[in-house]
């Protein structure tokens, strides 16, 4: 089982970036996918999942950032828009299938003028 996360990078504040992750298709039909984050010292935080019932956000994001996922292309993705320095982060993409818990490798976001 794989997931590839990739989109991070640096932007300015108020900008936007996607971040992708491409989940292996023997589990991504049945699992229930999300994004995390963790920041320099702090601990790994829940920013968005999707599953069968809906999509959640943390309250830092709402509004701003958007889950989704593609079945086509075994593809869950995070919109992030008006980016703030205090988003600055390694996200990380995360699956959850049946009783088993599968991580991608992270990817940095840089918020900084």
């Amino acid at each position: 089982v794989q997931l590839q996360a990739s989109g991070g990078g640096l932007v300015q504040p108020g900008g936007s970036l996607r971040l992708s992750c491409v989940v292996s298709v023997s589990i991504f039909s049945n699992s229930d996918l999300g994004w995390y984050r963790q920041a320099p010292g702090k601990q790994r935080d829940l920013v968005a999942s999707i599953t069968s019932g809906g999509s959640t956000y943390a309250d830092s994001v709402k509004g701003r950032f958007t889950i989704s996922r593609d079945n086509a292309k075994n593809t869950v993705y995070l919109q992030m828009n008006s980016l703030k320095p205090e988003d600055t982060a390694v996200y990380y993409c995360r699956a959850q299938w049946f009783l088993r818990t599968y991580w991608g490798k992270g990817t940095q976001v840089t918020v900084s003028s």
